[in-house]
């Protein structure tokens, strides 16, 4: 997953838990260009703290794991 993809998947999980953009940004002290670009994919700075952040009040944690020697579904699509 890109960083793309993950502003993607963070604009769903805010929608389907009916948070409004204004009402996380409120809450997090971010402004919402910049969680508009992030969800949209668009280059901004973020920081990484702000995406903890975010994940964490939407109610989901980031965690390491061992890269897989074998590649994923994605990677096998962009081999086409």
């Amino acid at each position: 997953m890109d960083f793309k993809e993950f502003g993607l998947e963070i604009a769903k999980l805010r929608k389907t838990k009916n948070i409004s953009q204004s009402e996380l940004c409120n809450d997090l002290h971010i402004s919402r260009a910049t969680l508009s670009n992030f969800e949209n994919g668009g280059i901004v700075d973020i920081g990484f703290k702000k995406v903890l952040q975010i994940a964490d009040y939407l109610g989901y944690e980031l965690s390491m794991r061992e890269k897989s020697d074998f590649p994923v579904f994605e990677d096998l699509l962009d081999e086409r």
